[in-house]
């Protein structure tokens, strides 16, 4: 027999599955696997017990797409091997199922209009930074140390009896930092 099997997930403990799990229960799920996961996180124990339970014939029914995938690319691979198994997938709220032809049409211009939308972000990136740079101003994080600080502790590394750990201690940084700014620190200063 055909199952209609359930996928909720909420990337923090202060968020809910409610919501989904209403939302699924009335689609027809009578297993709901659920879990509290974040999207980046790539173990998500409940996701692959969910994923052996399928079986050729069954269908996997989530709230919306974003609760299955973490990127794109990733849901599409999920997808793809559940086409694969003989699995149908099912997204509620943007009303896309896989179990026809026309549904496996509609996700994969879905996800062809995301790759594209994410290349044309990637692009947009890409011409603010070099418009940035043009203008004299460069991306990133300040520097954790300005001139007058390495200054001071480039004449502090001169001193035999200054270690290296007690200065970027003194300044709040760690000793690899001090390395990146200062450069080769001489032997007898550790």
């Amino acid at each position: 027999m055909n199952q209609r099997i359930g996928y909720a997930r909420v990337s923090t403990e202060d968020q809910h599955l409610d919501l989904q799990r209403d939302a699924l229960q009335q689609a027809g799920c009578r297993v709901i696997y659920e879990e509290t996961a974040s999207g980046k996180n790539a173990a998500r124990p409940e996701l692959e017990q969910c994923r052996k339970a399928l079986r050729s014939g069954d269908t996997l029914v989530v709230w919306r797409l974003d609760r299955l995938g973490r990127s794109l690319p990733d849901l599409v691979h999920i997808v793809a091997d559940l086409e694969r198994a003989g699995v149908s997938f099912e997204s509620l709220s943007e009303k896309i199922e896989t179990g026809s032809a026309a549904g496996k049409l509609v996700f994969h211009v879905f996800a062809a209009l995301a790759e594209f939308e994410r290349s044309l972000i990637r692009e947009r990136t890409y011409a603010g930074l070099a418009a940035a740079r043009a203008r004299g101003r460069s991306g990133g994080r300040k520097p954790k140390l300005h001139d007058k600080q390495l200054r001071e502790i480039r004449a502090l590394l001169r001193d035999p009896d200054i270690r290296v750990a007690d200065v970027a201690r003194r300044y709040n940084v760690s000793r690899t930092t001090l390395y990146k700014y200062v450069g080769a620190i001489t032997p007898h200063s550790k």
